[in-house]
């Protein structure tokens, strides 16, 4: 069959990709459809016609699988923000593992036994503590729209709540809207400030506070487990993991290229009279070798909690030829995540103890994974 734009279809979708898109086939041709769910027969329009596969919008359900739910947000499906509000909760974390779990195995050759099941969010929706607000000027309709990108295309979707934001957000996106910026194409970011932590305003800080405990439970269990007694956290932001993690070792050093937030760091150490450890402003790949020459390998952990793009490859490398005890990945992507560890693992350098998947965005795509690498012997 050969599929062109505008052509609508009928097919039974048998997966989810990573990314929120159903996968079903027409004619053994990949065709992807968003907003659904395996198991469902949907009828759908083609959008995109590409070599290997197509894309098409949803249309209809003809068929629901039981795990399909009414979703809360009216905007839903024409923002961009959530792909999953019409899958069941506890379904989502069940699709979540086995996208996981298939990244792994594909991208870094890891085996889908090393990939817990998800640990989920007490409270699935109302969590962000931080979004990004955009305005964008309308010309046909002659308004200011604000709100987040769509789903379809690039274009600002104009909203008045966020159901997955924090109430306290939702109050001040009614504030930028009664006071709307300028003009179009600015950026605003609402935040809940964590009690108790200072952070500066662009620093980097977890933006669900109701699944924080466990993943700091995660680490710290990792680390026990390893009976490291010296402590790397690269990344390191204000200091979260290195202050949370103080109590389980010895001594500790954070490093973070961003100066406010060494500061902050600092200040947050003080607060809680942390006096085991110390923070220095710095690039991680650059700290990381006299680091590693302070502390003794055979018991020390490295953390690594880097931006979304992932670490370095001289990080990486260095990270392979002073062989660490033990290092503790953290990461909100999964797939430059794979790919990394699929570089610290190669040659038997390190092996992969396992990885916890934690329910960090519930409704959306994303997911936050801590994986727990040893130094093989």
């Amino acid at each position: 069959m050969s599929l062109k734009i505008g052509d609508s279809i009928s097919l039974t979708i048998h997966d989810l990709a990573f990314g929120g898109e159903g996968v079903g086939r027409v004619d053994e041709f990949v065709v992807f459809v968003p907003f659904v769910i395996p198991g469902e027969t949907v009828s759908a329009e083609i959008t995109e016609v590409k070599k290997n596969f197509a894309r098409a919008k949803l249309l209809r359900v003809i068929t629901p699988a039981p795990e399909r739910v009414a979703p809360e947000c009216k905007y839903f499906t024409q923002c961009g923000g959530c792909q999953y509000q019409h899958i069941d909760y506890a379904a989502q974390l069940r699709f979540k593992q086995k996208q996981i779990a298939d990244l792994f195995e594909r991208v870094g050759k890891i085996s889908p036994e090393r990939v817990a099941p998800v640990i989920g969010c007490p409270q699935p929706y109302h969590y962000r503590n931080r979004i990004m607000i955009r305005s964008q000027w309308n010309g046909s309709a002659k308004k200011l729209e604000i709100g987040f990108i769509r789903a379809d295309n690039n274009w600002v979707q104009d909203i008045e709540e966020c159901k997955i934001a924090e109430p306290a957000l939702n109050e001040q996106i009614l504030q930028v809207r009664a006071n709307p910026p300028p003009r179009g194409g600015l950026k605003v970011v609402l935040r809940v400030q964590p009690e108790g932590w200072s952070v500066p305003k662009d620093s980097f800080f977890q933006n669900n506070f109701f699944l924080l405990p466990e993943l700091v439970t995660t680490v710290k269990k990792f680390l026990a487990d390893s009976g490291a007694r010296h402590l790397i956290d690269l990344y390191c932001g204000v200091g979260f993991f290195g202050i949370e993690a103080a109590d389980a070792v010895e001594n500790f050093v954070g490093v973070e290229y961003d100066a406010l937030a060494i500061k902050a760091a600092r200040e947050n150490a003080a607060s809680r009279k942390i006096n085991n450890g110390e923070f220095i402003a710095a690039k991680s790949e650059e700290a990381l070798p006299e680091l590693l020459k302070k502390f003794p390998t055979e018991n020390t952990s490295v953390i690594l909690d880097p931006p979304r793009k992932g670490c370095w490859p001289s990080l990486l490398e260095l990270l392979r030829a002073t062989r660490p005890a033990q290092v503790i990945y953290v990461s909100c992507h999964p797939a430059t995540m794979a790919r990394d560890l699929n570089i610290l693992c190669g040659d038997g350098v390190f092996e992969l103890a396992q990885v916890q998947p934690l329910d960090m965005f519930p409704q959306t795509q994303h997911v936050e994974c801590v994986a727990d690498l040893r130094r093989r012997n």
